[in-house]
C-alpha cells in the first residue's frame, strides 16, 4: 500500500478500536435496533454532509439505487445489529476477537469473485499470524471473564460474514461511482431500513434519555459509520476487499491501548506479543502487494 493508504488504514483502525466499547455502553440503555437506527442516522448526516460540501453527483439510475439499497442492508444494517444484539451477553473483546475473522471470509470470497484479489501463499501467511496476534493479545480478558454465549458469538460470526461479503460485492458493483458517494450511500440506506423496520421490530423502540448514551451515539454515527465507512470504501476501491478488511486486526490494539492510557490497565506480554504478531500479519499481506504496484508500468 501506498503512504496515503496506510494512513486511511491506521486512522480508520484508530476509529473502529473504541467502537465496541460506545457499543457496550449504549446497549445497557436501549435496544440493539433503536442503537443501530440513531447509529445510521447520524452516520447519514455526517456522510450525507461530506458528499454535498464536495458537490459531487449523487446516482440516479435504478440499478445503482438498488445496489446501494442492498449493500445498506448487507454492508451496514444488518451485520451491525448482529454485533449490537450480541454484545448484550458476550464481552467486548470477545467480539473484538470474532470480528476479526472479516479478513479470513474476505480473502475466500475474494478469491472466487475478483480477479485481482486472488488468494496467495503470503496473503493466508500473513492473515493467520494477525489472527494469532489478536487471540494472543485479548487471551487476558478472555481467561477473566465467563460472560459468553454460543448464540451471542454466533451472532458476530454471522455479521463477519456480512462485512466480508458486502465489501467484496462493493468491489465488482460500485466501480467508476464517486468515492464519496459511494462510501455516504450504503450509510444513508442503511439509515432508511432501520428507521422503517426498527420502531415495528423493536418493542419499545426507546430514545435515549442518558447524555453518556447519546455521546455514544455520536461517535458511533459521526465517526465510526458516516466517516469511517467513507473511508473503508476508498480502501476497497484502492487496495482490494482483503487487504482493506485488515482494519479489523487493529481494533484489539487499539482497545487495549486505551485501556492501558486512560484506564491504568498494566502493560501484558499479550500486548506486546500480540500487537507484533499482528503488524507482522498486516506487513506481510501487504508485502508481497507493494513489490507487484512498484515493478507494474505506469499508466494513465
Amino acid at each position: 500500500m501506498k503512504l496515503k493508504h496506510w494512513a486511511v488504514f491506521i486512522l480508520l483502525g484508530a476509529i473502529w478500536s473504541a467502537s465496541f466499547l460506545w457499543i457496550k455502553i449504549a446497549i445497557r440503555e436501549i435496544g440493539p435496533m433503536s442503537l443501530v437506527a440513531f447509529r445510521m442516522l447520524f452516520g447519514s448526516i455526517a456522510a450525507g454532509g461530506i458528499v454535498i460540501l464536495s458537490r459531487a453527483r449523487w446516482p440516479r439510475d435504478r440499478r445503482t439505487l438498488m445496489t446501494f439499497l442492498f449493500l445498506g442492508a448487507a454492508s451496514l444494517a444488518i451485520p451491525v445489529f448482529l454485533i449490537s444484539w450480541g454484545e448484550k451477553t458476550i464481552d467486548s473483546a470477545v467480539a473484538s476477537i470474532l470480528n476479526a475473522t472479516v479478513p479470513l471470509f474476505t480473502m475466500l470470497i475474494a478469491h472466487y469473485w475478483l480477479h485481482d484479489d486472488r488468494m496467495t501463499a503470503p496473503k493466508v501467511v500473513g492473515l493467520l499470524v494477525g489472527f494469532a496476534g489478536v487471540i494472543i493479545l485479548l487471551s487476558e480478558d478472555i481467561s477473566a471473564q465467563a460472560h459468553n454465549s454460543a448464540i451471542g458469538q454466533a451472532a458476530v460470526i454471522l455479521a463477519a460474514v456480512f462485512y466480508a461479503f458486502s465489501a467484496v460485492w462493493a468491489r465488482r458493483a460500485t466501480q467508476g461511482i464517486d468515492p464519496l458517494v459511494r462510501g455516504a450511500s450504503p450509510v444513508i440506506a442503511a439509515a432508511a431500513w432501520m428507521w422503517l423496520l426498527g420502531p415495528i421490530l423493536e418493542k419499545p423502540f426507546k430514545i435515549p434519555a442518558l447524555p453518556l448514551t447519546w455521546i455514544a451515539l455520536l461517535w458511533l454515527g459521526i465517526l465510526g459509520t458516516g466517516l469511517a465507512f467513507i473511508m473503508l470504501y476508498y480502501l476497497i476501491h484502492e487496495v482490494g476487499p482483503t487487504r482493506a478488511s485488515l482494519v479489523t486486526y487493529l481494533f484489539p490494539i487499539g482497545g487495549v491501548i486505551l485501556g492501558v492510557v486512560f484506564l491504568q490497565e498494566h502493560l501484558s506480554w499479550q500486548l506486546l506479543v500480540g500487537s507484533a504478531l499482528i503488524i507482522s500479519g498486516i506487513a506481510f499481506v501487504n508485502m508481497r502487494f507493494s513489490r507487484r504496484r512498484a515493478e507494474a508500468p505506469a499508466t494513465g
